[in-house]
């Protein structure tokens, strides 16, 4: 019975309002009698849903809005005000009805993200012959075809073919992005142009797009403190309203001036105005490629003053190449580069990997080597026995740990690389430095304007740690004009450092690539990651992720925690603001009950409108004036 009426709720408000004006029409024909007859009908007609609901609220022994007004229509029609009392139950159906659309335009995001997710795939079977079917039969190891504008629905790796495509789903960015073999895809990107055969990695809930849909639900869903204090304000607030409205009669004996003032201070804007705004400004953030985890990170961001930066994937771009390899002692070059190669193969890190990738590119054949032994030294570099020589790769603290001495030449020399930018690895052959490899990553394009930008809406104070050398981070420091760096940190030291800024009264956001710097973003009070691709660590770790992995999406997502934030202290003090003079006038006979309920529901309409601007803001502070989509999340 409660769903039916439920689902009917709009055709119940059409028939009240159609019979309120027959009502009024009767009326002026001078037949009062169907004029009440209309009237009453159209009030018990419309207050059927509301009665419902404070009855189902009474059970869970709640005081809620819709029982304020239950109690208000009894007594209008106690007293003979019909007008008023079908009037009231119209408009309180009417607002709920307008509420109900407008929060689903500013849960507009998460509909945008669910309609793009791809229902069909097409993949290639064993036998050669092609088969359309539904994507939660996929299977890990699939290949999937994909041609010109279609939708990709796993995550996967390119087997085959060359496209172009459209990753703003998962990166809020536009402009496709050419993708060939080895190439990693997502799924809920659109192949603009091209053709490719995935292979299935990931697929169903496991992917980066289900995740990212399952962590804007999770987001919106979350309330932030002001939300809950409402809740539990509005909890006292409900039944203090019906003990002053008892006690404005037990003062006045004036029945219909108790309803009124009963209906009028209900809180309807009140309660609504803070979770609107923190859906809107969510919104926002899922379709510019930024996830904020639910409205107690959007509160706490707004707050940060202190930003804290890991250097290499966060800064800089994280994708940095050898840009020399230079032996000592008549080493011969390929023989040290193949030896640091196949040694490095052991090790995850990334400046390893790039030792690796660039061998590869070199087209040695380094597989063939013989490796018996080997240890990562977290940190610090890696100890391997390969081809028969002891290897020890790695920083100078490494080589200072297993007592290898660096002669003032290499040093000299490894120095004026960090100076110019680069990373100085050391490569030891049974005991003796025999080469340096220097290693470079670029500072990111945007990083500069973005910690600017984050400068001028409040940011105090900029740090950079970083586990590289003192030289390439102090190059990194200059360009950016940080206030602080500190060098040749262990992940456990950004942790410790993270705590004394916190100790010292710093809101403190760290951001980070999600791996390494797992355990500081959980330390700080805002966690942040780099996370293009989605990598489970950083969306399980950081409270905001960067899908893009561009500083500018931070810049953004600031500046929108602000403005979200200042939104829904706008909307209690629009929401305070009418009850308080709804109330004075209420007192002093200048408002009446269906006046007064018409400007309630106004004032409802009112916060959900300046909630919904948020989903037009933009980063530079400014709210745009168009209906105008600010990010290229489409089918």
């Amino acid at each position: 019975m409660v769903a039916y009426i439920h689902q009917h709720k709009n055709e119940l408000t059409a028939l009240s309002g159609i019979l309120i004006v027959s009502g009024f029409v009767f009326g002026g024909l001078g037949n009062e009698s169907l004029q009440d007859i209309a009237l009453v009908t159209a009030t018990v007609i419309a207050s059927i849903p509301i009665f419902v609901k404070a009855i189902l609220a009474l059970r869970m022994k709640a005081f809620s809005i819709d029982l304020l007004v239950s109690i208000a229509v009894i007594g209008a029609l106690s007293i003979g005000e019909y007008t008023e009392s079908s009037i009231v139950t119209f408009l309180f159906l009417f607002g709920d009805y307008l509420e109900l659309r407008t929060l689903e335009k500013t849960r507009s995001s998460l509909k945008s993200l669910i309609d793009m997710a791809p229902k069909e795939a097409v993949i290639l079977q064993e036998n050669g012959v092609t088969k359309k079917i539904s994507v939660e039969d996929l299977q890990e190891g699939d290949c999937l075809i994909i041609h010109s504008g279609g939708k990709i629905a796993v995550d996967g790796t390119v087997a085959a073919g060359s496209a172009s495509i459209n990753e703003s789903a998962i990166t809020g960015e536009s402009v496709p992005t050419s993708k060939s073999i080895g190439d990693q895809v997502f799924s809920g990107t659109i192949l603009d142009s091209g053709y490719v055969e995935v292979i299935a990695e990931k697929v169903g809930e496991d992917t980066t797009f289900a995740k990212i849909i399952e962590l804007v639900e999770e987001a919106q869903d979350s309330k932030t403190k002001t939300e809950k204090f409402l809740d539990r304000f509005a909890g006292i607030y409900t039944p203090a309203i019906v003990m002053l409205s008892i006690l404005v009669y037990g003062v006045t004996l004036d029945l219909h001036l108790a309803i009124t003032f009963l209906v009028i201070a209900c809180p309807g804007a009140l309660v609504i105005g803070a979770p609107v705004s923190s859906v809107a400004g969510i919104g926002n953030g899922a379709k510019n490629g930024v996830l904020i985890k639910g409205g107690e990170s959007m509160d706490k961001l707004a707050k940060i003053d202190t930003l804290v930066f890991d250097k290499t994937g966060t800064l800089t771009q994280g994708k940095p190449s050898v840009t020399d390899v230079h032996t000592f002692k008549n080493t011969d070059q390929s023989n040290l580069l193949q030896l640091a190669a196949r040694a490095e193969m052991i090790s995850e890190h990334h400046l390893g990997q790039t030792i690796v990738a660039f061998a590869r590119s070199q087209k040695m054949d380094f597989t063939s080597l013989k490796q018996s032994e080997g240890e990562v030294i977290k940190g610090k570099g890696i100890k391997t026995v390969t081809d028969h020589h002891q290897l020890v790769i790695g920083n100078r603290n490494l080589m200072k740990i297993e007592q290898i001495s660096i002669s003032a030449i290499i040093e000299d020399y490894a120095i004026s690389r960090e100076k110019k930018g680069n990373t100085a690895i050391f490569v030891a052959v049974d005991g003796d430095v025999s080469g340096v490899i220097s290693i470079a990553d670029q500072i990111r394009k945007d990083a500069k304007q973005a910690l600017e930008q984050m400068r001028k809406d409040g940011i105090k104070k900029i740090v950079m740690l970083t586990g590289d050398n003192q030289y390439t981070a102090e190059a990194v420091a200059n360009e950016l004009q940080l206030d602080e760096f500190y060098a040749e940190l262990l992940p456990e030291n950004k942790v410790e450092y993270i705590k004394r800024l916190k100790a010292s009264g710093h809101k403190v956001a760290m951001a980070g690539d999600g791996i390494n710097d797992a355990p500081a973003i959980a330390t700080a009070d805002i966690g942040l990651a780099m996370g293009e691709g989605g990598t489970d660590i950083s969306m399980e770790t950081a409270d905001v992720v960067l899908m893009a992995d561009q500083l500018l999406q931070f810049s953004h997502a600031y500046a929108l925690s602000k403005a979200t934030v200042n939104n829904i202290k706008q909307n209690i003090m629009i929401a305070v603001g009418t009850v308080a003079v709804l109330l004075s006038g209420v007192l002093i006979g200048n408002i009446h009950l269906a006046s007064g309920m018409f400007i309630h529901e106004a004032s409802v309409l009112a916060v959900i409108l300046n909630a919904m601007r948020l989903i037009r803001f933009k980063s530079n502070g400014r709210y745009l004036s168009k209906k105008v989509e600010i990010s290229a999340i489409k089918a």
